[in-house]
């Protein structure tokens, strides 16, 4: 078989799988695009370009090849984070692609595809690396995270099981963004945020931090659709395995700074 015959009947193969996987979606999604909503302000996972304004990031992308492997158009509703369950429930948007963590308590509201793995991490500033070359040297100093998240509790529970009678000094913040602001003014000694927003931030501030040890815990982010939507859901199950199976989804990961954060197959519900 010569190249042109070769790349022609990889292109009908592709042609045939995405009309397949379009075949297996709603008819309003069909006729109207995949509605998907985002809250724009979690880089690298997706954030407004400064430059442009124009939405980007890890999810943004893979939102749009999850789409094109559905032939269908993503719609993006840009909406707050408060607003992510109630508007699935009521259907304002069709799926949640925003960086959300799989937690148990979601899944009465929504079933995810779950599609990274991450977990928080401490850091420090550069200038006192050699201060804390491993975690326990944190043991009785002060650690910032965000109280949104389940970082507190998860720092809790390493500082019970690693730092004795000497127990971490727990500071909770506004946000990542205040949890560096205070570790770059010296009120806290470190702080944590998810290794997979990490090293992008570490990009923006060059040596300005260290990370130290490995993410103390593990958590699952996951596409969320709604609980009944099973025909939605295996679309969409279908489509993201085969943006793992044909490399798309490992250059993303790998575009994004987020390699080891990839999974090897989609997990449904895997959050705890």
């Amino acid at each position: 078989m010569g190249l042109k015959s070769i790349m022609l009947a990889g292109f009908m193969s592709a042609a045939v799988a995405g009309a397949a996987l379009a075949a297996e979606l709603p008819a309003e999604i069909k006729q109207s695009g995949l509605r998907v909503a985002v809250v724009p302000n979690y880089p690298p996972m997706e954030f407004k370009d400064p430059a442009t304004a124009t939405l980007t990031g890890f999810d943004v992308e893979l939102g749009e090849a999850l789409a094109k492997k559905l032939g269908v158009k993503a719609v993006w509703q840009e909406t707050s984070f408060d607003q992510l369950m109630p508007g699935l429930a009521t259907q304002r948007f069709d799926i949640i692609l925003t960086g959300m963590t799989d937690y148990k308590s979601r899944q009465d509201t929504a079933t995810f595809l779950d599609y990274l793995r991450s977990g928080p991490r401490f850091f420090v500033q550069a200038s006192r690396a050699n201060e804390f070359k491993e975690p326990t040297a944190l043991c009785g100093k002060k650690v910032g995270a965000s109280r949104r998240t389940m970082f507190p509790k998860d720092i809790a529970a390493w500082s019970e099981k690693n730092c004795g009678a000497s127990p971490i000094q727990f500071v909770g913040t506004e946000g990542s963004a205040d949890a560096r602001t205070q570790l770059k003014q010296g009120r806290i000694d470190a702080a944590v945020q998810g290794n997979e927003t990490l090293p992008y931030i570490m990009d923006l501030e060059p040596n300005t931090y260290v990370p130290v040890g490995a993410p103390i815990a593990y958590q699952y982010t996951g596409l969320a659709t709604p609980v009944k939507a099973e025909e939605l859901r295996e679309a969409l199950r279908d489509a993201l395995e085969g943006l793992i199976a044909d490399g798309s989804y490992k250059a993303l990961l790998a575009k994004w700074k987020l390699s080891d954060n990839g999974i090897e197959k989609v997990l449904i519900n895997a959050g705890q």
